[in-house]
């Protein structure tokens, strides 16, 4: 398989795959979507799971959230998604109603931004959907942006309302729609336009400002070596190296607003420019990447590589299989949960089959205080959060003093994890550690628990303990490819 040829088709696949119905597929799947040959395929899901793009369940093909690293990249090479996006959250808020921002994409517009008020009616398409521009307030104002404002009275769905304007960059074009959507059981088209079309206004200007205010400077870039070398060198004719090339060098192009010359590109990635344009010239006749000037940028159809069906994933979905592995690995009942008031609320849960189980389900709530992922949830809350939590006796081992709870807690976040024995049912004993987001915060604790009879304290300490960080640490690395976490 030739170069170019290893991209172009590595991308085909790709885009058969995240387009598939039930977002997942099959190799047969693929090869009857693309008209490529079997081995073909095989290679290229065997490239895109070794790059960690793909996850395979089985016989099943699934999209992973490290495939939103080539949308996040469009994002961040278009610069508009990071000064537009909080003026933009403001007018939902003021205005109770929910706000888009998309830019054009060849016939569509696609969507970079949603702030979407949860109503029983409310909008249900995602950042990275493309709907036709003839048929939405966004779309019509793009393609017509010497009107004020564009109208879109259920054009696109019976009952959706929306009104748009468009926003222009420094030099007079425009660049995006801000769009606000309602619906008619609280709106006429025209009562929208009324209420809503002054407060636009103001934030398109503000909007605007914005863009005339300089980018940050860009970041350093130190000379990088080819990762995907030693991978060919390990994986052999099953790994595509050309396609992980190409892929990388899309990636590279999110390292500047505007793009990258091939000069920088090349430095990026640490290819030979020879390869670097070679891709460049794939992606090019691909449409997800435009050439300007010296510099080449990504196009908003990068988007369509995953992003909108990734990026509406929760927390259950994302943790599900790194669960899963987790308890192939320890073969004990392993769950994830949040902290919800003062209780734990669990999100996710793999349980072992065994005559005497712990009985958990999704949506159980336990008291925070008595948990080992409790424990380390509280472990990230200020101390004055504590001082709220009064610890009952719930068993013969349950700590219920207030400075016993504080001291466990402060334990917990020095040693990177809790356990907790017997303390919330007799016979109980479980051990978790934090996950953390991209902010580095603490967003939710995964735990492994067992009967008592079944694993002494030092047994999940030194068997357990090792596996439950890892897939911590798998987990966090998922959650930081999800803009704004599930």
């Amino acid at each position: 398989m030739e170069a170019a040829g290893a991209l172009e088709r590595g991308l085909t696949v790709l885009r058969a795959l995240v387009a598939g119905p039930a977002g997942r597929a099959r190799a047969t799947d693929l090869v009857r979507a693309t008209g490529l040959a079997r081995s073909t395929v095989d290679r290229v899901l065997a490239t895109l799971v070794r790059l960690g793009y793909v996850r395979a369940e089985g016989r099943d093909m699934l999209p992973a959230p490290p495939l939103m690293e080539l949308g996040e990249a469009y994002l961040a090479c278009d610069g508009l998604r990071d000064p537009l996006a909080p003026p933009a959250e403001r007018l939902a808020e003021e205005l109770d109603e929910s706000v888009s921002l998309a830019v054009q994409d060849g016939d569509g517009v696609r969507f970079i931004a949603q702030f979407t008020r949860r109503r029983t009616m409310s909008v249900a398409f995602r950042v990275g959907d493309l709907l036709p521009a003839t048929r939405c307030a966004a779309g019509l104002a793009l393609l017509d942006p010497s009107a004020p404002w564009a109208e879109d009275d259920q054009l696109i769905e019976p009952g959706l309302i929306a009104v748009a304007v468009p926003v222009r960059d420094p030099e007079g074009r425009a660049v995006c729609a801000v769009s606000v959507v309602s619906h008619t059981s609280r709106h006429t088209a025209a009562g929208l336009r009324d209420a809503v079309l002054p407060r636009l206004r103001k934030t398109v200007a503000a909007m605007e400002a914005a863009l005339l205010e300089p980018p940050p400077p860009p970041r350093p870039r130190p000379a990088a070596t080819d990762a995907s070398r030693a991978t060919k060198q390990e994986l052999g004719a099953e790994f595509l190296q050309s396609l992980a090339r190409g892929l990388a060098v899309l990636v590279s192009l999110g390292s500047a607003r505007g793009g990258l010359s091939l000069a920088d590109a090349a430095k990026v990635t640490g290819l030979p420019r020879a390869t670097a344009r070679r891709s460049l010239q794939v992606l090019e006749r691909m449409g997800y990447v435009a050439s300007r000037g010296s510099r080449f940028a990504l196009l908003p159809k990068v988007m369509e590589l995953g992003y909108a069906s990734l990026s509406e994933r929760t927390l259950g979905e994302v943790v599900q299989p790194h669960l899963a592995d987790l308890v192939a690995r320890v073969h004990q009942s392993a769950s994830v949960a949040v902290l919800s008031g003062d209780d734990v609320l669990y999100v996710a849960r793999v349980p072992t089959a065994s005559i005497m189980t712990v009985d958990i389900t999704v949506g159980t709530r336990f008291p925070a205080y008595a948990t080992s992922m409790g424990r380390v949830l509280l472990a990230d809350q200020p101390e004055e959060r504590l001082a709220g939590v009064t610890p009952e006796r719930l068993t013969r081992h349950t700590i219920t003093s207030p400075a016993g709870l504080r001291a466990a807690v402060r334990q917990a976040a020095e040693d990177g994890y809790a356990l907790v024995d017997q303390e919330l049912e007799e016979g109980v004993r479980s051990i978790a550690v934090p996950v953390r987001g991209r902010d580095g915060r603490v967003v939710a604790a995964v735990n492994v628990a067992t009967h008592a009879s079944r694993a002494s304290r030092d047994e999940l300490l030194r068997d357990v303990l090792p596996a439950l960080t890892e897939t911590a640490a798998r987990v966090a690395a998922d959650l930081r490819h999800i803009p704004a976490g599930p």
